[in-house]
């Protein structure tokens, strides 16, 4: 990390050259990771997409992904490197997303969880989220079921 003890972070979408960062946090932060190309695609074809970096001065330490369709945000991804974890990075990402798509219009905003992510289940429950159903083998690397969770968006937060 730059700094003694907390990071200093900034927020910026992501761009096409920051895909092998983003990959880099990607397979960082989970075992069963998006590829390259699934990133490289969200950049270049996915007119619905939209990427949340955070950085550490120059280094990307993590990511927010997203599908904005018509009044709702779907987040797709989120992740920050390991050696960041425990700074509230996650939380300042989420919440930094949170306000950038209600500004662009979205009322509310959805994400599955792996039901035994007791981290992240915390964190989204803080930020306001609501259970709102299973998703029975939803995760193709161990079959672990998602919990569906969502919340209003206000953009004035």
């Amino acid at each position: 990390m730059s700094g003694e003890n907390t990071p200093v972070i900034a927020f910026r979408p992501m761009q096409i050259a920051d895909v092998p960062a983003v990959y880099r946090v990607e397979t960082d932060a989970f075992s069963s990771p998006w590829t390259m190309e699934a990133f490289e695609q969200e950049m270049l074809t996915n007119e619905y997409a939209y990427y949340l970096l955070a950085q550490d001065g120059e280094e990307i330490i993590g990511y927010c992904g997203a599908w904005l369709i018509l009044d709702e945000c779907h987040i797709t991804n989120v992740a920050v490197l390991s050696a960041y974890r425990g700074h509230g990075i996650g939380e300042a990402l989420m919440r930094e997303m949170m306000r950038r798509t209600a500004r662009k219009g979205a009322a509310t905003m959805t994400l599955e969880v792996r039901v035994s992510n007791d981290p992240a289940l915390g964190l989204y429950r803080k930020l306001g989220f609501k259970d709102g159903g299973i998703r029975r083998g939803y995760y193709t690397d161990n079959g672990e079921d998602a919990l569906v969770m969502w919340t209003e968006l206000n953009e004035d937060e």
